[in-house]
């Protein structure tokens, strides 16, 4: 690529694969200028590690002339669904999920948390302190599934809560976290306003608390926060992108771990996960579903799906995929 103008000028009847758009960011404008010659779709496929909000010129050079498609680590329907708890330890990166041990995997996932910070962030322009991000890091994944708190965080790390605000920013841009936005709506309730904040791939997760194992796992005090997490990852991967995803809490204890408002005039899908095989959901659960007129689910680790009330099924960790068929 020392000259990709004229290299892709001379490939211009071919598909062109670009790797790692965002080590070379000055390429955006110049496939503008190639699209808007030759508008026939399907002539570039581009591919990077970051969102469009962190590659710079992508979003505004492009605009109307590509599109996006977040593809996220393997998941169950990739993997089979009798795979499940390997999945949930290992997490979904190849290199993590199919090593031949759990120490091999772990191994994977370290260098790949080092090699996260040390180089791939900096190859998107950004000058983030590694020792600093990676703390911040370990921070987020001992809150896993807790509210963002900034102010707690940066008097944590001794920065101040814009910082804290940035890395969150990045590491949500380079999709290794996610922020689960709160459920909004006028229903005369005191809902809660924060969003709550996950690491995106379990296996990294378990890396950066130390968990190298399943008795490690399931003896943890997160080990309902990781399965949270895990299973919401899940459903998200298996649910159209319309779906919009938000969580519902209230102040008086009314709650719903993912809420899924579809479009049209189906019911939004108010969704409960539980590390159990028999789960009982909480006053909460049955009183969020009231609130916002949804149809309860509640994702387990049972072994078969069943109603559990008119307006409420449970409903296995390898059976999500029937989400998508409620009505």
């Amino acid at each position: 690529m020392a000259d990709p103008e004229l290299y892709l000028e001379q490939h211009r009847q071919q598909l062109v694969v670009l790797d790692e758009i965002q080590r070379i960011p000055g390429l955006f404008q110049l496939l503008r200028a190639l699209v808007d010659e030759d508008r026939r779709p399907g002539r570039f496929l581009v591919l990077g590690s970051a969102s469009p909000e962190l590659l710079q010129g992508a979003s505004e050079s492009l605009a109307g002339r590509i599109r996006f498609l977040e593809l996220g680590p393997l998941d169950l329907r990739e993997v089979g669904s009798g795979n499940f708890q390997s999945l949930w330890l290992r997490g979904g990166f190849p290199g993590s999920f199919l090593a031949r041990s759990n120490a091999a995997s772990m191994d994977w996932r370290e260098s790949f948390i080092l090699t996260h910070l040390e180089r791939d962030i900096p190859s998107l322009g950004l000058r983030l302190p590694p020792a600093q991000l990676r703390r911040f890091w370990q921070m987020i994944a001992h809150g896993h599934g807790g509210l963002w708190n900034a102010s707690q965080l940066a008097a944590s790390l001794g920065i101040s809560a814009p910082t804290v605000r940035r890395y969150l920013d990045v590491l949500e841009g380079t999709y290794m976290v996610r922020q689960l936005q709160p459920f909004h709506a006028n229903l005369g309730k005191r809902l809660v306003k924060q969003p709550k904040v996950y690491v995106r791939d379990s296996g990294l997760l378990h890396a950066l608390l130390g968990v190298r194992g399943m008795e490690d796992l399931l003896g943890n005090p997160a080990a309902g926060a990781s399965w949270e997490g895990f299973a919401i990852e899940q459903i998200l991967a298996a649910a159209p992108s319309s779906w919009r995803p938000t969580f519902y809490r209230t102040s008086a204890g009314a709650e719903l771990d993912l809420v899924l408002e579809r479009p049209g005039n189906l019911k939004p899908l108010g969704i409960e996960v539980k590390l159990t095989k028999a789960p009982a959901p909480t006053r909460g659960f049955w009183q969020a579903l009231e609130d916002i007129g949804a149809q309860g689910v509640i994702v387990c680790q049972a072994t078969e799906s069943y109603p559990l009330a008119k307006n409420a099924t449970v409903l296995p960790i390898q059976e999500i995929q029937a989400l998508m068929a409620m009505s």
